[in-house]
């Protein structure tokens, strides 16, 4: 039943994205980053997380204003994802509407750090 509810909710979540996660996605989806698999609203545990790239064991999470108020959850989800083998890195949306080249430049560089035989590009 748990397991229903989040894929329900990972499907309302596509449907209802956001203009950065538009916008990032656009970028990431069907191997557009660097051949980088993503998936997008991917219901792990009792999560679901904004994109993850399961190959790098890689989480990018975008934040809205409402993540300032809910810092405790935000940092438990983290902690949980990261007891999994998972590196989460997050980012305000309005540094993927203002700076995405920069978010991504930061992404590759989380994923040479956890794949040091990655060629440079």
């Amino acid at each position: 039943m748990a397991g229903d509810n989040r894929m329900e909710r990972a499907r309302r979540l596509r449907r209802e994205t956001t203009e950065a996660e538009r916008l990032l996605w656009a970028r990431l989806r069907n191997r557009r980053f660097r051949g980088m698999k993503f998936r997008r609203q991917k219901p792990m545990g009792p999560y679901v997380v904004d994109f993850v790239s399961s190959e790098h064991k890689l989480i990018v999470e975008l934040d809205g204003g409402q993540h300032s108020d809910q810092q405790g959850y935000d940092d438990r989800r983290t902690r949980w994802l990261e007891s999994r083998g998972f590196t989460v890195l997050r980012f305000w949306n309005n540094d993927i509407l203002t700076r995405l080249e920069l978010v991504l430049d930061a992404v590759w560089v989380e994923v040479e750090k956890r794949t040091p035989d990655s060629p440079s590009p």
